[in-house]
């Protein structure tokens, strides 16, 4: 016979009763009539975080490279001011008039240039936030830190304070900021909140691209045209992603995300990737329906698309957790229903 398990009513009691023994779940001794027994449940083992691989700067270098440059820039700047002040001498001897416009010009020149120089100082600092934002929440993740997630949920404010679009999603987060809430969920929520209106337009924006550079590659006739289009889309599209994400990058922010692009392709073997997706995608008597310029522009669109897939990785201030992230293969398929539409058209 199964031995029958022993019920006790409920019952209230003080924890500095002396009547109260806490007992380990494997003791079977007995305790003494009128003694109130307390076993502590085992606890669950505490499972690691699955956190999405976040890209880690290397470490700080001297850069040789940087000191020659920027030893050369120098001196291309005192060649040019050289050359400015002696254009200036020479107009006001041939004429005060010409002396004071090309003066009023150089001040023009010199205060634009700082003007630009601050925006593109202001986007380079934007981006490395965004940057820090992303390795901060992914900490966050791993180590379920309440008050750090609050820190990390305010600075993501910030960044989204200027979208017009995530003004609910910015209430929402701003109501729950001051609940009981696990760091790691707090990220998980900011995530679903924020992310999910931006992850679909990024989308929408990347499908966009793949498909104008798989029509306009399919009929240009030059291959050479084909590398600058392909170049300058997605130049474009990774602007537009970080735009979207709370980064304005300037010229060198631009420079500076598309050779991130490049060496995060590199690094996870996106194009390798790529061609495995293309394989499966036109693969099955697919690849025959389409001609052979047809197939190129779709490579290039894919193409296209993976450097956008490598883009929202480098400019989405939170990494993917409990959305999912896009895939590669979701924009193939559209490519080819928008190239079978085309085809019956």
């Amino acid at each position: 016979m199964s031995k029958r398990a022993s019920y006790r009513r409920p019952a209230t009691f003080k924890l500095d009763d002396a009547n109260v023994v806490v007992t380990d779940p494997d003791e079977e001794s007995r305790p003494s009539r009128g003694t109130i027994r307390i076993t502590p449940e085992s606890e669950a083992p505490q499972l690691p975080v699955a956190v999405d691989p976040t890209i880690v700067p290397s470490g700080q270098r001297f850069r040789w490279g940087a000191l020659f440059w920027g030893a050369v820039g120098g001196l291309a700047l005192l060649a040019a001011g050289l050359g400015v002040t002696q254009l200036i001498e020479n107009l006001f001897a041939r004429s005060d008039s010409l002396g004071v416009l090309g003066l009023g010009l150089t001040s023009i020149a010199i205060a634009s240039f700082l003007v630009i120089g601050a925006r593109e100082a202001a986007g380079l600092m934007r981006l490395a936030t965004i940057e820090h934002l992303h390795r901060r929440a992914a900490a966050v993740l791993a180590s379920d830190d309440r008050r750090e997630s609050r820190n990390v949920l305010r600075d993501l404010l910030k960044i989204a304070h200027q979208n017009p679009h995530l003004a609910r999603a910015r209430a929402t987060l701003t109501h729950h900021s001051g609940d009981i809430i696990d760091g790691a969920d707090m990220i998980r929520l900011a995530e679903r909140e924020l992310m999910t209106p931006l992850d679909r337009e990024a989308r929408l924006l990347i499908s966009a691209a793949a498909q104008r550079v798989s029509l306009v590659t399919a009929l240009s006739p030059r291959a050479l045209f084909d590398i600058a289009f392909v170049f300058a889309v997605s130049l474009r599209l990774i602007r537009q992603l970080a735009l979207l994400y709370g980064g304005r990058p300037g010229t060198l922010g631009l420079i500076k995300l598309m050779r991130q692009v490049l060496a995060h392709l590199a690094i996870t073997g996106g194009m390798a990737a790529s061609d495995s997706v293309i394989q499966q995608v036109l693969g099955h008597g697919l690849a025959a329906k389409l001609s052979e310029r047809l197939g190129e522009g779709l490579l290039n669109g894919l193409l296209t698309a993976r450097l956008g897939l490598a883009a929202i990785d480098l400019t989405r201030p939170l990494p993917f957790t409990s959305l999912p992230r896009p895939a590669l293969t979701d924009l193939a398929k559209d490519l080819l229903r928008k190239r079978d539409e085309a085809d019956e058209a």
